[in-house]
């Protein structure tokens, strides 16, 4: 039986147009509505531990993140940007507070860009004349990174807390200070600890500028907490086709931003799929342990890079019809499990068989798509419907 796999035909549909914004490149990553959203992480170490911050770096590339930041609050973190830009396999961008030199060590240093937080860099308007020529001469993008919880002291003073006015006037009056001494490669963010008021800041950034804009809800939280808030605010945006690259800022370790980030361009199509596990919250009507077969499915699929779809079904009702839709599916019921290949019923296993049947059609699968040469090897990305 030939079983027809592999990438669509067409693009996947997306929910709205990329808003048009300007084009920038942060190291060899594009950033604009012409590029991938892409996803962002920063690293929980000392940057002056140059190794112990190239490992974490390291497992951030191997976690799909594209750009990754690091803090400089100190001379020796300024000291150590060279060598980290330099052999970190992602573009890297050194966050500036405080300390206008910094920006200055920074760019020098050849990191990818520089994200400096006008709201507490001191006497920072009166800098950027200078960092606009040392940006422009090293061909380094500067990113506007303005805080809910470190806004300019006079706009605090003319609003009264961070509203989205104030956070959005921030920005753009920065924004024009480079303007005037023509710097325009420039990326926003406006971040709160909201989402509300972070996604009506970004919705009215959006239709007063053109620059590219980064995603991020500060301050998010714990694991659940923040991937909550996030993907309702990152939801929210994207699916107007706002945002340009996004940061999960978790209360967790960076790993787990990207994964989450992933997803969450995963779920809307903006990035294209790789092993996605859609389980049922199971019911009364489940005749087997939903809850275990989806985790020993996931982990056995853990890393495979192919686009596949694997249905993992627990009763009759909706089972069969969600295993029939997926590359690969299981619908269970009495004691047994009817396997199903793009469709088709290619055979029927106990109970105790399902998990080690749908890893071995999976791997099958992903092997005859790799040799085929419908999927490049190490680019290829699966999808796991686990109901």
């Amino acid at each position: 039986m030939t079983v027809d796999l592999g990438m669509p035909a067409t693009p996947p549909p997306v929910l709205a147009e990329r808003r048009k914004t300007r084009q920038l490149m942060v190291g060899s990553v594009g950033v604009g509505s012409e590029f991938p959203v892409s996803v962002q992480s920063m690293t929980t170490t000392v940057t002056a531990d140059v190794n112990a911050t190239l490992q974490q770096i390291a497992e951030l590339t191997a976690s799909g993140c594209d750009i990754v930041r690091v803090a400089c609050p100190s001379q020796d973190d300024a000291d150590a940007l060279a060598a980290i830009a330099r052999k970190s396999q992602i573009p890297v961008i050194a966050d500036i507070h405080f300390q206008p030199k910094y920006v200055f060590a920074a760019i020098e240093a050849g990191c990818a860009a520089v994200r400096v937080n006008p709201g507490n860099i001191k006497k920072f308007d009166d800098k950027v004349r200078e960092i606009a020529q040392a940006a422009r001469d090293h061909g380094t993008p500067i990113r506007i990174g303005v805080n809910a919880g470190s806004l300019d002291p006079r706009l605090l003073a003319k609003y009264g807390k961070p509203t989205p006015e104030a956070l959005v006037e921030s920005a753009l009056w920065e924004a024009s200070l480079f303007a005037e001494h023509d710097f325009h490669d420039i990326k926003i963010s406006v971040k709160h600890h909201d989402p509300v008021v972070m996604v009506r800041a970004y919705e009215m950034l959006a239709e007063q500028c053109d620059y590219p804009l980064h995603l991020g809800v500060t301050e998010a939280g714990p694991a659940f907490q923040g991937t909550i808030k996030s993907a309702v605010a990152f939801g929210a945006l994207l699916s107007k086709g706002i945002g340009d690259t996004i940061r999960v800022s978790l209360s967790a370790p960076p790993v787990e931003e990207v994964k989450v980030g992933i997803q969450i361009l995963q779920s809307l199509n903006l990035r294209p799929r790789k092993l996605e596990i859609v389980s049922c919250p199971s019911c009364g009507r489940a005749q087997v342990d939903v809850y275990k077969l989806a985790e020993e499915v996931t982990a056995g699929l853990e890393g495979m890079e192919i686009p596949l779809r694997v249905a993992v079904m627990g009763c009759v009702v909706n089972g069969p019809g969600e295993a029939r839709e997926a590359d690969l599916g299981v619908a269970s019921g009495n004691g047994k499990g009817q396997i199903f290949v793009k469709g088709e019923v290619i055979k029927t296993v106990p109970e105790s068989k399902i998990v080690e049947t749908l890893i071995e059609e999976a791997m099958r699968i992903a092997e005859e798509m790799t040799d085929s040469g419908e999927i490049e090897v190490g680019t290829g990305q699966p999808v796991v419907t686990v109901s």
